[in-house]
């Protein structure tokens, strides 16, 4: 099962994670095969938000949400089930200032394609 492994964190402590220590953290859950995909965010300040109300495109600067803590990162993995899904996301670097939320893929493109199937048929 796919698990998507939200890392937050409040900006301001950034700098007590060694980029060297993420990036080793990285090599090794990509070797081991529980790593799909991994990235770390720019700033907030660099992000945009954008909505579609009424067929109108409406955009902020800044994340969706203030917050304290700022999503920071991701790791797209594979696991067995949330128990080791979480063992992995336990060793995420930024887990000890800060929060990983995981959350289970939905596999909308199976679903949707499963469900065109029973249709055809």
């Amino acid at each position: 099962m796919k698990y998507l492994c939200l890392v937050y964190l409040d900006e301001n402590r950034l700098d007590e994670l060694p980029d060297a220590e993420c990036v080793a953290y990285d090599e090794a859950v990509r070797r081991s095969g529980h790593c799909l995909a991994s990235e770390a965010l720019q700033s907030v300040h660099s992000a945009s938000t954008l909505r579609v109300r009424s067929g109108k495109l409406v955009i902020t600067d800044g994340p969706f949400a203030e917050t304290k803590e700022q999503l920071a990162g991701f790791y797209l993995i594979e696991a067995r089930d949330l128990n080791e899904a979480i063992q992995v996301a336990a060793k995420i670097p930024p887990a000890r200032v800060g929060s990983i939320e995981i959350r289970p893929i939905r596999p909308i493109r199976e679903d949707v394609a499963a469900a065109a199937g029973q249709r055809e048929r």
